[in-house]
């Protein structure tokens, strides 16, 4: 009998995508979300409604999402998901039809800036229209909270930040909120610490685990997240990503890998680790370049 069960939101398509350097088609992002769809995926990230000219890899997605929302209408069942830095790319997402999206934030302020030019308050001060906007129209939101275990520019980012942060996005009405660990530098006693506290604000079944890899640290973070009581981890296929302000980071964590652990501890996921690998196998040659996943190179053992 399972011992429990984890919600994994795959990220490949958005956060693993807009770092890369082969661009997709919209038609390759489309049949890689159904070979995904077709291995138990339910959650996950379609794109990002911003400026081409700042992430060239997301122009699609408005073309995508389209084509997805056709294909996969019912939302109750596909939770499909786009990333919106501001009214503009809100008000581009409802054309589509969208149901949730996302809005991001930082623990710092020099990455504040770096990535998004403006403070880490001017960053709220936008999400309160879109806030309400997406309240009237019925539109859930998803909070993504970056560089929350250390910062390529700051250093140690201190956890009372990330906690007030965390809290603030909660009570402005995002649904989820996730937690990343966007340069991989996080141990598995700062996950711990970290949301031990950060569960004394937000309950923990609104809190999501975003670990990146870039250390090798990103699954002991997840189980340690884990044991702590998170349930839902954002993950990537393949290990897609990276960060373009952390040198040699090797992306968000595979999908592939994090499902592989937790089928060994018998928590279900709901995703097919075999239909995973042979996902893998399919991308790899396309991205030009060897995936990160382990597990994706040799899958699981069979006799």
């Amino acid at each position: 009998m399972a011992k429990g069960k984890v919600k994994i939101v795959e990220v490949g398509l958005r956060d693993g995508l807009q770092n890369e350097s082969t661009v997709l088609t919209t038609q390759q992002r489309f049949e890689l979300l159904e070979k995904l769809i077709a291995a138990g995926t339910k959650t996950f990230e379609v794109g990002a409604f911003v400026s081409p000219k700042w992430v060239p890899q997301m122009a699609v997605s408005k073309e995508l999402t389209d084509l997805v929302l056709k294909k996969y209408p019912d939302q109750k069942k596909f939770h499909s998901s786009v990333l919106v830095p501001n009214e503009i790319g809100l008000k581009g997402a409802m054309e589509t039809g969208i149901k949730e999206i996302a809005i991001f934030a930082s623990s710092s302020e020099t990455f504040s800036q770096k990535n998004i030019n403006c403070s880490i308050e001017e960053s709220f001060q936008r999400f309160e229209p879109i806030m309400k906007i997406a309240k009237k129209n019925k539109i859930k939101v998803r909070g993504y909270l970056s560089v929350c275990f250390g910062c390529p520019f700051e250093g140690d980012v201190p956890e009372k930040k990330v906690v007030e942060l965390a809290k603030r996005l909660y009570k402005m009405g995002c649904y989820e909120i996730s937690i990343g660990d966007t340069i991989g530098v996080a141990t598995v006693n700062q996950v711990d610490s970290l949301f031990k506290k950060l569960k004394k604000v937000v309950p923990i079944a609104k809190l999501a685990g975003h670990f990146h890899d870039t250390r090798g640290q990103a699954l002991a973070n997840i189980l340690e997240a884990y044991k702590v009581g998170v349930r839902v981890f954002d993950s990537s296929i393949g290990g897609l990503g990276g960060c373009p302000y952390a040198k040699g980071a090797t992306g968000n964590v595979a999908t592939e890998d994090v499902v592989y652990m937790f089928n060994g501890m018998d928590v279900i996921t709901g995703l097919d680790i075999d239909k995973l690998c042979e996902i893998n196998r399919w991308l790899e040659p396309q991205m030009n370049h060897a995936l990160s996943s382990r597990v994706g190179k040799v899958g699981r053992l069979k006799v």
